[in-house]
């Protein structure tokens, strides 16, 4: 299978019964997390995917909580797309979890998310401890995934143009960790994967897409990876 291509229909049609761990994230507990470092108290601030909100991270949040990090919702609302002015807010936001932490702040980004957190330690590396990317297109084709029609029927400017002019395949000058998967229905993995030059590390995992930071296998594998990555 060319991996530089969208994602096969059988993978896609995959996915979609993991809509619903996604929705019932906020009501989902979270446990301890066997082999994982403590996170020491470190801030992350988890920005959510396309067509999600801070809900479909809560158990994400929660899990990092159990595991002695500082988790932060990223307070964008309804995420459709890329703009200035979510952009706007989520450097006000980055800022204030700063500021309110007195240290630097691990950005993890989910899919579209990741795209914030790779432009935002593009823009203010001294605010930012490491990046850590789930499924993020950010590399190569941005037409490479299942999800293309659906930005552009949102938004209204291309995919591949957004009204930006940051380039979310440049490497952050920060360390840059990106999660990827063969089983990723929306993903292409070498989007998700990217190029050496364009990050520090990638670590493949056997997740769907949609359950990158939503199922509790998929969420404690992050927890386990961001441990050992920071841990170094």
């Amino acid at each position: 299978m060319d991996d530089t291509a969208p994602p096969p229909r059988s993978l896609w049609f995959r996915e979609l019964p993991l809509t619903v761990p996604v929705m019932l994230a906020p009501l989902r507990r979270a446990r301890a997390v066997a082999g994982a470092e403590p996170g020491k108290g470190r801030p992350v601030l988890v920005f959510p995917g396309l067509l999600s909100a801070d809900s479909a991270t809560a158990l994400l949040r929660r899990t990092l909580d159990h595991a002695d990090y500082h988790a932060h919702a990223a307070e964008l609302g309804f995420i459709t797309g890329i703009s200035p002015a979510t952009l706007a807010r989520a450097v006000e936001r980055l800022a204030a979890v700063a500021e309110a932490e007195q240290r630097k702040v691990v950005l993890v980004g989910w899919s579209l998310g990741g795209i914030y957190a790779r432009v935002l330690a593009q823009r203010h590396p001294d605010l930012v401890e490491l990046v850590m990317t789930l499924g993020t297109p950010f590399s190569g084709d941005r037409r490479a995934n299942n999800a293309w029609r659906v930005y552009e029927a949102l938004n209204d400017h291309p995919v591949d143009a957004p009204p930006l002019p940051d380039d979310p395949s440049v490497k952050p000058p920060v360390l840059t960790i990106a999660l990827w998967s063969r089983r990723d229905g929306i993903v292409a993995p070498a989007s998700a994967r990217g190029l050496p030059h364009e990050r520090d590390g990638e670590v493949e995992v056997p997740f769907h897409h949609f359950a990158l930071a939503s199922t509790r296998q998929a969420v404690e594998r992050v927890v386990v990876e961001l441990g050992r990555v920071l841990a170094g």
